[in-house]
C-alpha cells in the first residue's frame, strides 16, 4: 500500500520502536529520510543510520539512543503535512520547549535545525519538531 506521507511514516516507526524498547529500526529509504536523521544525528536523538538492502528496495536501518533506560527523544511530531504545509520564515520558526527542543526545517540550503536556519538566515517548511 501506498503511503502518503512518507516523513511521518518515519517518525512513527521511531516512535514505536522507542516505545517498544527496540535498538533500531527499519524504514524505506529516501533523500529527504536520510536528510531528517543527518539533522536527528547531529542534535543527538539517535546514534546513526545506515543503508541495508530490503529485498528488491533500499532501506535505512536508525540505531535508536536511549539514555538511563529512557528514550532520547520524548515527543516527536509531524508539523507540515500532506494536507495542510507550514512554512515559517527565519525569525519566525518556533522555538520547542523553549530552546530544549528541535525543529527540523527544510530550507534552500538544506534540511536544517531551527537553530541552524536561523544562524544561516533562512526560513522554509517546517517538517517537524522533536525533543
Amino acid at each position: 500500500m501506498a503511503v502518503t506521507d512518507p516523513l511521518g511514516d518515519m517518525l512513527t516507526r521511531i516512535r514505536n520502536g522507542q516505545r517498544a524498547r527496540k535498538d533500531s529500526v527499519l524504514t524505506p529509504a529516501s533523500k529527504l529520510r536520510a536528510r531528517v536523521l543527518d539533522v536527528l544525528q547531529r542534535e543527538g536523538y539517535i546514534r546513526g543510520y545506515s543503508a541495508e538492502q530490503l529485498g528488491p528496495i533500499e532501506g535505512i536501518r536508525i540505531e535508536l539512543k536511549y539514555f538511563e533506560g529512557q528514550p532520547a527523544i520524548k515527543h516527536v511530531a509531524r508539523v507540515s503535512k500532506p494536507g495542510r504545509r507550514v512554512y515559517s520564515g527565519s525569525q519566525e520558526l518556533p522555538r520547542v520547549r523553549n530552546g530544549l527542543g528541535i525543529t527540523i526545517v527544510s530550507t534552500p540550503k538544506g534540511v536544517l535545525s531551527d537553530a541552524e536556519a536561523r544562524e544561516q538566515n533562512v526560513g522554509g517548511e517546517v517538517l517537524a519538531e522533536v525533543f
